[in-house]
């Protein structure tokens, strides 16, 4: 196993250090890396609009946008937990219940999430609804975690939101044994955004869980139940099962659920709270699916079946087959929402649908972020979404080299995750980013060697070093000309690594 390297300039990376510093003072999801390596031979090209804001132009904006990260950062973090939806419940009783100003479509499970929630955004949106969007956590920006109308509100609209609410938030503290949390807050002024725009549906992701989750607050007309698999089982529970136990708590009496392929014991689950509360449900594989997919330069040519009737030549300019899945649930969601299947027997119009899944996006899902090498960014942090990118990897891109780096928290199941990249990755590089929720490098590297072997892992203690340092591999020789550097681990490092790449 190679030694983590000194940097060979110490002076040059003295703005990085200073903010990797602070950093790790802050809650996880505010954790945004503002500086880059000025060493990376594969320096960024010009800002492409991507929907990943960058921090405010406006020094007065930032600066008000810094002390509102500030405040929040206060509160309890995402990963400190209680178990109750009192706390939230209060904040929207003195807000006048601004969640329920609008229809919403409620998304759970472990993986598949966000890419699925922005698929059904494009969906109703290009059917000329005005949408909100809330998911979490952000990879660069925290803005991002609430949008209208495809985009992240402005850092100017975050700030203004949060003013508002404030007062009231600061009421439902001082009459609750604990205070709102950074994700009670968020949820909060998501909730009260989308009131104030307003939207014409919501489409809302629980952070963890699903019965208690600070989200919960909201009667779905849709429910979303993504694959299960094993992830925060601390919390959650240790076998599919048990954690479907928590998520099936979104499934509302009447709504529609929309079931994504299961591990057997967690579709039982599911299936019997639909029962429970007269809920309709629709299977994947069963009432809609994935009819045919083929590779296509950029992304995947599919034919989904949905709820009314089969939609050909739909393109999809994201890789992989559980992209193609996620595709197939979030059509029959927004079909679900239209009433087709239960009122209707139709088809939505073919052009519009086709148009909303050309325009999808999902930033820190194997996205390509530099050429020659290709790097390639991709936010799995358990085990079952590393699978799921070994194998989109392999069947997508082809890479005659593949260099790893990986950076993880120190709660997830790594050795799990790093089982699957084994078989794509000739080595890797094993790192930390700046969370101080971080999996110390030289703590995750005495599990990849066990892994990998000895051989085949290096240690750099920064996240710049690391990327140079794979480049550096992947470069090597000169008949690897396909090689590539796949970064991942955690939707932090990705965010970190994907601002160290594209700086703007």
């Amino acid at each position: 196993m190679s030694e983590h390297r000194p940097s060979d300039q110490p002076g040059e990376y003295d703005e990085f250090d200073e903010i990797v510093d602070a950093a790790t003072d802050r809650d996880p999801d505010l954790a945004v890396i503002e500086a880059g390596s000025r060493t990376l031979r594969a320096q960024s090209g010009p800002a492409q609009d991507d929907g990943v804001p960058a921090r405010p132009e406006d020094p007065e904006v930032d600066k008000a946008l810094r002390a509102v990260e500030q405040e929040l950062a206060g509160r309890w973090g995402e990963t400190k937990l209680d178990p109750s939806v009192v706390r939230i419940q209060g904040l929207m009783d003195v807000l006048g219940d601004p969640q329920r100003a609008y229809p919403s479509i409620h998304i759970t499970g472990t993986n598949g999430k966000t890419s699925t929630a922005r698929m059904i955004e494009a969906l109703l949106g290009a059917f000329d609804l005005r949408t909100g969007r809330y998911t979490s956590p952000h990879v660069q920006s925290i803005t991002e975690r609430i949008s209208l109308d495809g985009a992240p509100i402005s850092a100017e609209r975050f700030i203004e939101t949060y003013q508002d609410i404030k007062p009231y938030v600061e009421m439902v503290d001082g009459s609750q044994e604990y205070r709102l949390s950074f994700f009670e807050v968020l949820t909060g002024m998501a909730y009260a955004a989308f009131a104030d725009a307003p939207v014409d549906a919501a489409v809302v992701e629980v952070g963890m869980g699903g019965t208690w989750d600070a989200t919960n607050v909201i009667d779905a007309t849709v429910a979303v139940v993504m694959p299960i698999d094993l992830d925060h089982t601390d919390r959650l529970g240790s076998t599919p099962g048990e954690i479907a136990v928590e998520k099936s708590g979104i499934i509302k009496p009447g709504s529609t659920v929309i079931l994504a392929q299961q591990p057997v014991d967690a579709a039982q689950v599911m299936l019997k709270k639909a029962v429970d509360v007269d809920a309709t449900v629709a299977r994947a594989g069963m009432e809609f699916g994935v009819v045919a997919r083929e590779i296509a330069v950029g992304g995947q040519l599919l034919t989904l079946r949905g709820l009314g009737g089969e939609y050909e030549q739909i393109f999809l300019p994201l890789y992989g087959a559980h992209q193609a899945q996620n595709a197939s649930v979030a059509l029959a969601a927004v079909e679900a929402f239209f009433g087709i299947g239960a009122q209707h027997a139709r088809r939505l119009d073919m052009d519009t649908v086709r148009k909303a899944f050309a325009s999808v996006s999902s930033p820190g899902r194997l996205e390509v972020v530099r050429r020659s090498p290709t790097v390639v960014l991709d936010a799995a942090h358990n085990p079952a979404g590393a699978r799921a990118a070994a194998d989109a990897l392999t069947e997508s891109f082809g890479f005659s080299r593949l260099i790893g780096v990986v950076g993880s928290s120190d709660d997830k199941d790594v050795r799990g995750v790093l089982e699957a990249l084994e078989p794509i990755c000739t080595e890797i590089v094993v790192t930390q980013n700046s969370s101080f929720r971080a999996m110390g490098a030289d703590e995750l590297a005495a599990v990849a060697v066990e892994v990998f072997g000895d051989d085949r892992v290096q240690v750099e203690l920064r996240l710049d070093d690391a990327l140079e340092a794979a480049i550096t591999l992947a470069e090597e020789e000169s008949e690897f000309a396909g090689a590539g550097v796949l970064v991942t681990g955690s939707v932090i490092t990705v965010g970190e690594a994907r601002l160290l790449l594209r700086r703007r």
